[in-house]
């Protein structure tokens, strides 16, 4: 089976500072896979290197086994879709909600834009009621599903899920991620997941890599990290700290 998302010893350097450290992994169609660690681990970091945002100054990254470049394709951005963490700054002010699913269509040449907006909507529970408001007129959690909804609109098979639900309450943090769910699972998405919270990795995610400085700490499966079995002290250090996962 090929790879869905396969990175080999990725570097990502900021002038002097080394923010990802000869990071590898690989991930299997369908899979949802997390990441994480302290802030400042490069966990946010790597996403942004597989979608093209951070410079790349060694390794190498192969989406559904195509080594992908410097630059980022059209092809690519149907393959692969980012969510980002603020759903209150990803979302342009002045443009509609209709406007923001139109722009991705147009700018990939569909032509049943209608039924793609529609049905876009209606997937992520907000319905066609909501085309023509401003996303200064929407909730958080709305915000943030519109944000998924733009994302699915191209049908991509990759998501990267940059702490989609961090910026949010509680209560709206659960829809969302509930919403992802099932979406994954409709459309049998592959998930790579940053967050800071373990218990929402474990709940969303098959496996995870445990990150410090850049690098990976381990590798872990969802149901090791929950049963405690790890072998690094950070690990140890992380789901001490992680509120829901103390021990005595």
């Amino acid at each position: 089976m090929i790879p869905a998302l396969e990175i080999d010893g990725l570097r990502v350097t900021f002038e002097d500072f080394v923010a990802l450290n000869s990071v590898s992994l690989t991930v299997a169609p369908g899979e949802s896979f997390g990441l994480v660690g302290e802030s400042g681990s490069g966990k946010s970091t790597l996403l942004r290197a597989v979608a093209g945002l951070a410079p790349v100054s060694a390794g190498s990254i192969k989406v559904n086994g195509k080594l992908l470049d410097h630059r980022r394709s059209k092809e690519f951005y149907r393959q692969v879709q980012m969510v980002f963490q603020d759903p209150y700054g990803s979302l342009h002010p002045r443009q509609t909600v209709d406007r923001l699913l139109l722009e991705p269509l147009a700018i990939h040449g569909f032509d049943d834009t209608e039924n793609r907006i529609v049905r876009a909507l209606d997937e992520v529970g907000l319905g066609s009621g909501f085309r023509f408001r401003y996303s200064h007129q929407l909730s958080g959690g709305q915000r943030q599903r519109v944000a998924i909804a733009r994302a699915l609109i191209l049908e991509p098979s990759i998501l990267l899920l940059d702490e989609p639900t961090s910026a949010l309450d509680a209560s709206v943090q659960a829809e969302v991620l509930n919403l992802l769910e099932e979406v994954r699972a409709a459309r049998n998405l592959t998930f790579i997941m940053v967050s800071h919270d373990l218990a929402v990795v474990t709940h969303m995610c098959d496996r995870l890599m445990v990150m410090q400085n850049g690098a990976e700490v381990e590798l872990l499966s969802a149901a090791d990290l929950v049963g405690g079995t790890v072998s690094q002290d950070y690990t140890r250090n992380l789901l001490v700290a992680s509120e829901g996962f103390r021990r005595d």
